[in-house]
């Protein structure tokens, strides 16, 4: 069943068009992950389904509710963690999270987020004087402290450290667990791929592709990547108009290749024509990124 409904939703700054009819469902209880570009239209869209700005054409609908209109009884359901926030520079971590717990009828244990999130030791701190990782997840703290029926957490991660990010990822999945949906907005693709259960591609503020991150893989020209060294002279457009291959480009000394088994085939038979021996020789099973770059066309 859907808790989130976008059906043509359309907004333009200054007469240029930032969501041109973007449309997707959310089921209950799933991560829903919004994948683009910067400047594809992910956080306008999603500030338009928490009601922060209201759409020049659309429908929009959260557990039934229109954001714009019902927006008081949106706040009880929905949490948000926004991509720039600010709080007061001298509040303190206890304070923002009373604060923000006051604020609801049926608030989540702030002792217990703070200890997931890493913020136990930090409850006398200000604001100001939190790292920005540290920022971060207070603010991923504040959105989960109303047990909302959803979040929308945009940016999740940035900001944190790798050990940080993954913690970050075991609680959302936690939160999940607990029946909340959660709508994330990334251009991590290792984390969409590891959390998501379905991903919207935005390109140019459309929806490009709409599947979990294995089907859009699938679907993808690559479905493996194969990457080495050459000991020779190689030119990547030979390479990409092998039979299969996607793309061939260069990363420092190495040459990446994505494609087919095909692909692999025909590369390695270029190879031994040429006399050319390929060092430190990598297959692997193609991942988000190249299906995000092979959707989009973009460098990320």
């Amino acid at each position: 069943m859907a808790i989130i409904e976008v059906n043509g939703l359309r907004k333009s700054y200054a007469g240029r068009p930032v969501v041109d009819g973007v449309g997707f469902t959310v089921e209950a209880g799933e991560i829903f992950g919004i994948l683009g570009t910067n400047g594809a239209g992910k956080t306008t869209t999603v500030e338009c389904v928490e009601g922060l700005r209201h759409p020049d054409a659309g429908r929009v609908r959260v557990a039934g509710l229109d954001p714009a209109a019902d927006r008081d009884r949106l706040t009880r359901i929905l949490g948000a963690q926004l991509q720039d926030a600010q709080l007061q520079p001298k509040i303190t971590v206890r304070e923002a999270l009373e604060l923000h717990a006051a604020c609801h009828q049926n608030p989540a244990d702030w002792r217990a987020l703070a200890e997931r999130l890493g913020l136990a030791d930090r409850f006398g701190t200000r604001f100001a004087e939190l790292s920005g990782g540290q920022q971060q997840r207070l603010f991923i703290a504040l959105a989960l402290i109303g047990n909302p029926q959803v979040v929308v957490l945009d940016e999740l991660t940035t900001g944190l450290d790798p050990r940080a990010r993954r913690d970050t990822w075991q609680l959302i999945e936690d939160v999940r667990a607990g029946g909340v949906t959660v709508v994330l907005v990334t251009h991590f693709m290792e984390e969409a791929q590891r959390l998501c259960d379905r991903v919207a591609v935005l390109d140019r503020g459309r929806v490009v592709a709409l599947d979990a991150p294995s089907g859009l893989i699938h679907r993808s020209a690559a479905s493996v990547v194969m990457s080495f060294t050459p000991l020779g002279a190689l030119d990547t457009g030979e390479l990409a108009a092998l039979p299969g291959a996607g793309s061939a480009t260069r990363q420092g000394d190495r040459v990446v290749i994505s494609g087919t088994d095909e692909t692999v085939e025909s590369v390695l038979s270029l190879l031994a024509r040429r006399g050319i021996t390929a060092r430190e020789l990598r297959v692997t099973d193609a991942t988000l990124d190249e299906a995000f770059l092979a959707l989009t066309g973009a460098e990320h």
